[in-house]
């Protein structure tokens, strides 16, 4: 077993300072060929073939014994094994009796502000099998450049930049502060001056603490964006609010309704815009969980205290309780849905989609919202679905997270742009 570092995660997140096991023991990687060179044809790209698996295309689809040949850092072919030719000259690794995925993609997260930093977070979701994150508001624009960047063993950044809010003293100076439909209008501007790939804004009182962006100022700003060319995401807590943001052209939800039971209304308006997007991010579900797989990777102190704060709690059962109902009507609704986890944990994706399925999605439903749902969402087209001409993204795994959703947990290798990632 391989030990993670643990970081935190900021205020609302799911999980305290922790450490995350995942079994990629480099005696597996081994076994499995991933340190043993691939073979390196004509065209200088070496070629690696992984025979044997079920692979979950991304898309809904399930390949059993499929074959996923690898050029390069592209995936060259993917199909049934009857159905794929593999070059002579290829090295060829059996994953029979495993399971192989799409990377997650993460498209609500909040990075660290700088360099080293920043890579060390991509470095560490490449790890649990994340290829790409999307920092939502809290970034300064001086590293917006190492979007185009291609570093080994990382994820892939895409940010909002500095998001809009209202006043809001004691908390970070990074969003733009506005107060009037025309200072939102500025805000975007500069935003698309700096070539953000979206639009973030809040619309909430911190529970009361600060006035909200008012409908006129976020009508602005969608209004403005949308002129410019960009898309625009919301963080919200009430009905209310979303209903507005919806009326007004909002692109995407990134927190899903959290005062109350959504209603019919709400329903039909997502009915209406079938290409509006709702990230759940949804809360602690408030149960005592089993936390025997961290103790490998933990000290009895860490452990412990742990263990002290892993009780039932009521409140957050019935906080978790409606956004799960309002997750699974919508979702019941075909409302296009991705993954997203907030703060700043790199294995909260597996967390997320565990949470996911007990609100009553499938498993296959929740693999599709945090592969192609989220590539989509973040314009990668390369991404999300194990595909011929694709990035050559993925994860093996040693169960079938279809049987079970936290089988995405028990991860044997992660394949990133045609490398091992270790």
């Amino acid at each position: 077993m391989v030990r993670a570092k643990s970081w935190s995660r900021q205020k609302g997140d799911r999980l305290s300072p922790t450490t995350r096991v995942i079994p990629v023991a480099v005696a597996t990687i081994v076994s499995l060929g991933f340190l043993s060179g691939c073979a390196t044809p004509p065209s200088g790209k070496p070629v690696t073939a992984y025979e044997g698996a079920r692979l979950i295309v991304g898309d809904g689809r399930v390949i059993e014994n499929a074959t996923l040949v690898v050029e390069g850092d592209k995936i060259a072919q993917v199909g049934r094994a009857a159905d794929v030719r593999v070059p002579a000259d290829a090295t060829r690794v059996s994953v029979a009796g495993k399971t192989v995925m799409p990377m997650l993609i993460d498209t609500h997260v909040h990075l660290s502000s700088g360099r080293e930093a920043l890579v060390r977070d991509l470095q560490r979701r490449a790890y649990y099998g994340v290829s790409a994150a999307q920092s939502l508001g809290t970034d300064g624009y001086e590293l917006l450049g190492m979007r185009g960047e291609t570093i080994p063993g990382t994820a892939r950044f895409r940010s909002a930049g500095r998001g809009i809010t209202m006043q809001e003293p004691g908390r970070t100076t990074v969003p733009y502060w506005v107060g009037t439909p025309a200072e939102g209008r500025k805000a975007v501007d500069e935003l698309a001056a700096h070539k953000v790939d979206i639009v973030k804004i809040w619309v909430d009182t911190r529970d009361g603490k600060y006035k909200k962006v008012t409908p006129e100022i976020y009508g602005a700003i969608i209004d403005e964006a949308h002129k410019r060319g960009l898309r625009v995401t919301a963080h919200i807590f009430d009905l209310e609010d979303a209903k507005g943001l919806i009326r007004a052209g909002i692109d995407a939800l990134a927190h899903g309704v959290r005062d109350r039971d959504i209603d019919d209304e709400l329903v039909a308006m997502f009915k209406q815009r079938p290409n509006l997007v709702l990230t759940p991010n949804l809360p602690p579900r408030g149960v005592k969980v089993d936390l025997g797989w961290l103790q490998p990777s933990l000290s009895a102190d860490e452990l412990a205290r742990l263990e002290a704060a892993n009780t039932d709690r009521s409140v957050a059962q019935a906080f978790y309780g409606i956004q799960a109902r309002n997750l699974a009507k919508l979702n019941a609704a075909g409302v296009r849905i991705t993954l997203g986890t907030d703060g700043n944990t790199p294995w909260g994706p597996h967390d997320e989609m565990q949470d996911m399925v007990i609100a009553g999605m499938t498993p296959m439903q929740v693999i599709v919202a945090a592969t192609r749902n989220s590539a989509e969402f973040l314009r990668l087209a390369d991404a999300g679905t194990l595909q011929a001409g694709k990035s050559a993204d993925f994860i093996v795994l040693d169960a079938n997270p279809l049987e079970d959703i936290t089988n995405t947990r028990r991860i044997s290798a992660v394949i990133l742009r045609g490398s091992a990632v270790r």
